[in-house]
């Protein structure tokens, strides 16, 4: 990873080490599972019901063509590397509540949140851009996204997290209803919620990367992130027949 800027803007960019798809592929296959059904459910599915049938349950959860394999991809490993770099915890994961495999969920892509008790409260509004080669209008259009509502997280999507949390354990019930006075407040800060605009291409970043983030309104911390890996939509095709094979061993 090579990092540039500083901590008001940020560029980060990962490229793949030699064999390290080998290595993580296992593990990868497993969080994509995750974010579609809990492990746990899908252990028990394999317990009562065998491998077999588990997988085809889990299937069905799981994107078919490669549009929204690809969206679905790129907005689950930005929400793994918030989490592991940016010291943000992306509470709810978005798609084990699609209603079709193939649907886009409306709004923001990944709200992060870092909330400690007697400590305040700090957002991030992120959006997930994967194309195999990326280009500067998906940029501006990813861009435009982060600027919606005032640059403020999209009240629906803040709500949905917090509707969810508020489903929880009460240290989950304390945080949803924190976010919902957000959503009814307005009260935090630009300087409380950071954007990052995630991006995973085939082609090297463009400098239209770059131009974005030197553009970006002052006022709060951005961070752009890029993750190259050249065979992109094989890449995609892979986790995804790895993720939907949950073998027997």
């Amino acid at each position: 990873m090579s990092e540039e800027g500083d901590t008001a803007k940020r560029l980060l960019t990962l490229t793949e080490q030699a064999d390290g798809r080998e290595t993580i592929r296992t593990q990868l296959c497993t969080t994509v599972r995750s974010h579609y059904d809990s492990l746990g459910r899908i252990a028990d599915d394999v317990a009562s019901l065998g491998y077999t049938i588990a997988a085809q349950i889990l299937r069905e959860r799981l994107p078919r063509t490669k549009k929204a394999r690809s969206g679905d991809l790129g907005e689950i490993i930005a929400s793994e590397l918030v989490e592991e770099l940016l010291d943000f915890a992306v509470p709810i994961r978005r798609m084990r509540y699609k209603d079709g495999r193939e649907t886009s969920l409306r709004g923001d892509d990944f709200i992060g949140v870092r909330y400690r008790e007697g400590r305040s409260l700090r957002l991030l509004k992120g959006e997930a851009k994967s194309r195999a080669v990326l280009g500067g209008a998906t940029i501006r259009e990813a861009r435009k996204a982060l600027n919606r509502d005032n640059g403020r997280c999209t009240p629906s999507s803040l709500l949905f997290v917090a509707d969810r949390l508020l489903e929880g354990d009460a240290d989950n019930a304390t945080l949803g209803r924190l976010l919902r006075k957000e959503v009814g407040t307005k009260t935090l800060e630009p300087n409380r919620i950071d954007h990052v605009l995630f991006t995973m291409s085939g082609n090297r970043p463009p400098v239209a990367l770059k131009d974005d983030l030197a553009a970006a309104e002052e006022g709060r911390k951005h961070t752009v992130i890029n993750v190259r890996v050249e065979d992109h939509q094989d890449f995609i095709a892979d986790i995804y027949e790895g993720a939907g094979d949950i073998g027997d061993d």
